[in-house]
């Protein structure tokens, strides 16, 4: 299993007492170049505009983010986790995703999602349909990406997106494409949606859920005729790291219900050294394949290189990965 670090991008206050917004980059560099000499296998930042509490804070746009990081790293793969469908034509983000590549020299993957974040589609102008529509979108967007990514001209007539002659140059440097990741749950539509078109997925939830949840995937791939091992399976991690599981619970912060599912003291990487070991092992046990880990204490780099340090050893492949 490969770990790989979510940034703080400003989505959680990270950076609303920092002053000068160039310091507040500098960290997320710090942060990303840390990640990249330390063995961890992505950086990934989430595509939002506002702070989830609604109160004013800087918040870094994630396509620029990954584009100045893309030329700050030299290893490290580079991803969102996850786009908003509707926050971009996707056509637009088919050349955008293709650029990126180039950037980075063949280190971008793509995650793309049906969006969520009622109050930043309000606050910013975009209309936020209901769930059908959204997944609606997804289907179609993910088929002209793909397409404008493999196809010297795209035309697409769909309910919600239309393309005609589009071309796309350059296409990246990935062959056949940059892989995509389609993140989310939903059972009927989206895991469907994954197993038709992806090459990744997220489940963020408990090591059980997803060994469930992947057991849905399956049997969609199944249905598609597709092999369930092409498509990476990825998880993502909260980290409090103490010298008592007691301490490290006393940490998690009032916002966790909202973003992790259940108890996460129960299952999240929370705790000493010994307890985080055998939470990873449990993500590994379930199936996952990328284990994306987010810190509490998410703006210092000493904490990144000092998980790598205890979790992470050298693969065959020159990569690294988690052992027990």
């Amino acid at each position: 299993m490969k770990a790989s670090l979510y940034l703080p991008t400003g989505l959680a206050h990270e950076f609303a007492g920092v002053a000068d917004p160039v310091d507040a980059f500098d960290t997320v560099v710090e942060l990303a170049r840390a990640a990249d000499e330390s063995g961890y296998e992505t950086i990934w930042a989430a595509d939002h505009f506002v702070p989830l509490s609604g109160t004013p804070a800087p918040v870094f746009e994630v396509w620029t983010t990954l584009a100045a990081l893309a030329r700050e790293t030299r290893r490290v793969r580079v991803g969102q986790m996850v786009t908003g469908v509707s926050y971009r034509n996707p056509a637009l983000q088919a050349k955008m995703a293709s650029t990126l590549d180039v950037l980075s020299q063949g280190r971008f993957t793509f995650g793309i999602g049906a969006g969520w974040f009622e109050p930043e589609y309000v606050a910013y102008g975009y209309e936020f349909p209901g769930t059908k529509e959204r997944l609606g979108r997804l289907r179609e967007a993910v088929q002209i990406i793909r397409s404008m990514w493999t196809k010297p001209e795209t035309t697409f007539e769909g309910e919600y997106y239309q393309v005609r002659n589009a071309v796309n140059e350059p296409k990246g440097v990935q062959a056949p494409h940059p892989p995509m990741l389609i993140a989310g749950a939903g059972e009927k539509v989206t895991l469907k949606i994954v197993a038709e078109f992806g090459d990744a997925c997220n489940f963020q939830t408990s090591p059980e859920e997803f060994r469930r949840l992947d057991g849905v995937l399956r049997r969609h791939c199944e249905a598609v005729g597709r092999p369930h091992e092409e498509i990476t399976r990825t998880s993502t991690g909260y980290c409090i790291i103490a010298d008592t599981d007691e301490e490290a619970r006393a940490q998690i912060p009032p916002w966790a219900p909202h973003v992790f599912p259940g108890d996460l003291a129960s299952y999240g990487l929370i705790g000493t050294v010994d307890t985080i070991r055998e939470r990873l092992a449990a993500y590994e046990d379930a199936g996952v394949d990328e284990l994306l880990i987010g810190f509490h204490d998410s703006l210092d780099p000493n904490l990144v290189r000092r998980f790598a340090s205890e979790f992470l050893y050298p693969a065959a492949d020159g990569s690294h990965e988690f052992r027990r």
